[in-house]
């Protein structure tokens, strides 16, 4: 059977982070009770896909689904489980949990229903800096639940951490990571704060009342991380994480590298068959969707669905080189010319050799990849790519 990832959005948050920009929800709505019901008739909709299928991995992710009770939590993973086709033996289910509002006590009845993953959304080990990112946990708080979840049973712990925040320097950045490495997590996850329109942080930036850090200071406490992290044996396999090894998160790879994974949940999204589809957004409309039966969208039999797509040859080409860039490793030059039918540098012209002389990208050994450089240029070398092809400077037989 195909393999299949299996993404559960829970869009509830005990308190939405003034930088978010994800379908969240402050408070659970008093909806937890109708939302799992409704993400059980959203699964059994999929029957026929699931049961053709043999699942690798399940995510929980959000907002905050460690918010809500391990029955319910339970309930769902048990119903991807007697739905699928078959169950991969080592299936990786990982849940997201918030420090400050993951009670101890939950944790190893999370293990006994299958949860063998555990993403903490830690951010910081510095107290001003959790105070800055609306964090309601303390440090110390931090390191008592990741050990509480080793101690549960969880044999994969990952801690989130984010640079690029005011204020922050490399010293307290280098505090952090040196603190996250000494506890008994197998995976670390580095983000930079982004300012996304919409969010408060936006509106407090363009006002003035904000400042964010330079670009070069953001550049250098990533490379700061990629050192600190290397040196405490975290290989990096990805631009924002890295793991022990075995530690990688199964599930994320499926993204990168082209696998398929349903998407269930408020606002979720899935791909299947060369085929995009998001749903229903706000829970309230996901559950009357699903629960009163009134379809929305696209979704003949699928009443969640709000929006399909089909990606054209063009999209999905700079869709797949975008993604594989993303690790550490690229991509394989003949899988490229396999899939697409000429070599990257036919397809992108002359712009591979620039980005290879730019030091930005580099072709050996019959890979294709960013450069250490080049990791903090991921996007600017996305764009020249797709640039390069919408412009025609290549040759593409697919799209003739």
């Amino acid at each position: 059977m195909k393999p299949l990832a299996v993404y559960v959005h829970i869009p509830f948050c005990f308190l939405k982070c003034h930088y978010c920009d994800f379908n969240a929800y402050g408070g659970r709505l008093g909806l937890e009770s109708l939302y799992v019901d409704a993400l059980l008739a959203d699964l059994a909709s999929w029957r026929d896909v699931l049961g053709e299928r043999r699942v690798v991995s399940v995510y929980f992710g959000g907002g905050t689904p460690g918010d809500l009770s391990p029955a319910s939590l339970a309930a769902v993973l048990e119903a991807v489980r007697d739905l699928a086709g078959a169950w991969d033996p080592d299936a990786e289910v990982t849940l997201e949990a918030n420090p400050a509002t993951m009670p101890d006590a939950f944790l190893p009845q999370l293990v006994r229903a299958g949860f063998g993953r555990i993403s903490f959304g830690v951010q910081s080990f510095d107290s001003a800096e959790l105070q800055f990112l609306d964090r309601v946990h303390s440090p110390d708080a931090a390191v008592a639940t990741v050990l509480a979840a080793r101690c549960a049973g969880f044999e994969h712990v990952n801690v989130d951490l984010m640079y690029g925040l005011p204020g922050q320097t490399l010293a307290s950045w280098r505090a952090t990571l040196e603190r996250a490495v000494s506890l008994p997590i197998d995976h670390v996850s580095c983000y930079a704060l982004t300012v996304e329109d919409g969010t408060r942080l936006a509106r407090w930036v363009a006002a003035g009342l904000v400042r964010l850090p330079e670009s070069d200071d953001v550049a250098d406490q990533y490379e700061l991380a990629a050192d600190v992290l290397a040196g405490c044996g975290f290989e990096q396999y990805e631009l924002s994480n890295w793991a022990r090894p075995g530690g990688r998160s199964r599930h994320n790879l499926c993204y990168w590298t082209d696998g398929e994974y349903l998407g269930i949940g408020a606002g979720a999204h899935g791909y299947l068959g060369g085929l995009r589809y998001e749903t229903v957004a706000h829970p309230r409309a996901y559950i009357a969707a699903l629960l009163a039966g009134c379809g929305r969208g696209d979704g003949v039999d699928r009443p969640a669905v709000a929006r399909m797509e089909w990606p054209d040859a063009r999209t999905a080409l700079i869709e797949w080189v975008t993604l594989r860039l993303r690790l550490v490793d690229g991509f394989r030059e003949e899988e490229f010319v396999s899939r697409f039918g000429c070599t990257v540098a036919e397809c992108f012209g002359g712009v591979v050799e620039e980005l290879v002389a730019a030091g930005v990208l580099e072709c050996a050994g019959g890979a294709v990849r960013l450069t250490p450089r080049g990791r903090l240029l991921h996007s600017e070398a996305a764009v020249r790519l797709a640039t390069a092809l919408a412009e025609g400077r290549g040759r593409f037989p697919v799209l003739r």
